[in-house]
């Protein structure tokens, strides 16, 4: 098998899926990437059979020619993967064009647009809000009469939380039409009036089924960390809520993917959940090393088993809630890097910089650890964003 591994660099924590993937009899891992390969580092370097350069990874034409190559030179190409949102419609353009087992551009349709997802939703049975697709404003008065104030409006196509706005009135929609050019389709959906936002995420194999799942809590919801600049933070449960499972099982049945990982949020109400979105990727930042230290396990090294075909490592140890949360290097906070470091030595896992495209959102140095209770883990989100004030 010839694993293709679009930038395999960076971010520098999927790194392992390459290394894993090179330790597999029968699987050898070629690269393309924009970064000089002096760069890679030996792991990265000794887990790659052949590197390609290219000027510019956005470069589809530069790329293309690039894989071109490594076909002529090894042969067929089995899969391409980036794991990265970034590169997920490229990845599903080369995987088209190269005749390669994976998603494709048609089948990305129900993962990139919010109205999609939707009807997805639906069809699993999950609870979902009323949205109505915008393109001109005459679209935006009718979303006001059949959904009403307050809505939340955000791209069709989009991730997270950017360019997304709360609509509670009149005149913020006024605000919004001002400064919406109309280029961007927009999806305008009722407000939830919850501030628990939470996910079902996993892993599925060759054959759909699910072969690791779990669930984490956020601490903010996305736009709360964009608007009011919070300290991101988020944490694994040590069991998943039953009813929630059930949905998230089901949605897996429902969009049909296939050796990948998933992430799917939902808003968490009084007595059930609504279906939020589905990315068709692993949670963003560091969140498998995360969902490692939570579960005892190595996904990186689960991955490669299912690429290969074997079946994915027995989970032997209990899970334990385990915590991810940033600090802003312009904020002062009461505790010191280093109090923090001594303070939690028992429970601190790992210390991480964050990459420069994900800081401005959700912050600038990352502290993961683990905890046996919810209320220990509320006093580390606590104590570690404690400011001075």
């Amino acid at each position: 098998m010839n694993y293709l591994i679009i930038s395999p660099y960076y971010p520098e924590n999927f790194q392992q899926f390459t290394i894993e993937l090179a330790q597999k009899e029968g699987i050898t891992v070629l690269g393309i990437g924009q970064e000089p390969y002096e760069q890679l580092g030996s792991d990265l370097q000794q887990a790659l059979t052949e590197y390609f350069r290219v000027e510019n990874l956005e470069d589809i034409d530069e790329v293309k020619r690039a894989l071109a190559f490594l076909f002529y030179k090894h042969g067929p190409i089995d899969r391409i993967e980036s794991h990265n949102e970034y590169w997920l419609e490229q990845d599903a353009i080369l995987r088209e064009q190269f005749h390669v087992f994976g998603a494709k551009p048609r089948d990305l349709k129900k993962t990139k647009f919010k109205s999609e997802m939707k009807k997805y939703f639906q069809k699993a049975g999950a609870p979902v809000v009323l949205g109505i697709v915008v393109r001109s404003v005459k679209d935006s008065q009718r979303a006001v009469k059949k959904i009403g104030f307050p809505m939340i409006a955000k791209p069709d196509n989009g991730v997270g939380a950017a360019a997304t706005y709360k609509l509670s009135n009149q005149e913020d929609l006024e605000r919004f039409l001002a400064e919406w050019d109309q280029s961007t389709t927009y999806f305008f959906e009722e407000f939830v009036n919850s501030n628990q936002l939470c996910t079902y995420d996993g892993l599925i194999d060759h054959q759909g089924n699910i072969v690791f799942e779990t669930s984490f809590n956020y601490v903010y919801t996305p736009l709360t960390l964009i608007t009011e600049q919070k300290d991101n933070a988020y944490y694994v449960v040590k069991e998943i809520d039953p009813k929630l499972q059930a949905y998230g099982r089901a949605i897996i049945q429902a969009f049909a993917m296939k050796e990948r990982f998933f992430h799917i949020e939902f808003f968490r109400t009084a007595d059930d959940y609504i279906a939020l979105e589905y990315n068709n990727r692993p949670a963003g930042g560091f969140t498998v090393d995360v969902y490692n230290f939570a579960h005892s396990i190595d996904l990186y090294r689960d991955y490669a088993q299912v690429v290969a075909g074997e079946p994915v490592a027995e989970r032997i140890f209990e899970t334990r809630y385990c915590l991810a949360t940033t600090r802003r290097n312009q904020t002062q906070y009461h505790y010191s890097h280093e109090e923090i470091c001594e303070k939690f030595a028992q429970q601190l896992k790992a210390v991480k910089l964050m990459p420069e495209a994900f800081a401005a959102l959700q912050g600038d140095v990352l502290y993961m650890l683990t905890a046996d209770s919810e209320e220990e883990v509320q006093q580390m989100v606590a104590e570690i964003g404690r400011p001075v004030f």
